[in-house]
């Protein structure tokens, strides 16, 4: 029997409140991310890493 068959309907949330839990979502989401990341992604990239990088775009060419 498949699983469907055995499942409620399920009711779906109105569209503001959907996309205002989303929209908070979103927002803790990116906050959070950028709390962990920026200092990193500030970092200046290691020389050894941009002469591998430009080492492959001479292979390519």
């Amino acid at each position: 029997m498949p699983l469907k068959e055995n499942c409620p309907p399920r009711q779906q949330p109105d569209k503001k409140s959907k996309n205002s839990s989303n929209d908070a979502f979103e927002l803790w989401l990116k906050r959070g991310l950028h709390q962990l990341f920026d200092d990193v992604a500030n970092e200046p990239v290691p020389d050894e890493l941009l002469r591998l990088i430009e080492n492959d775009r001479e292979r390519k060419k």
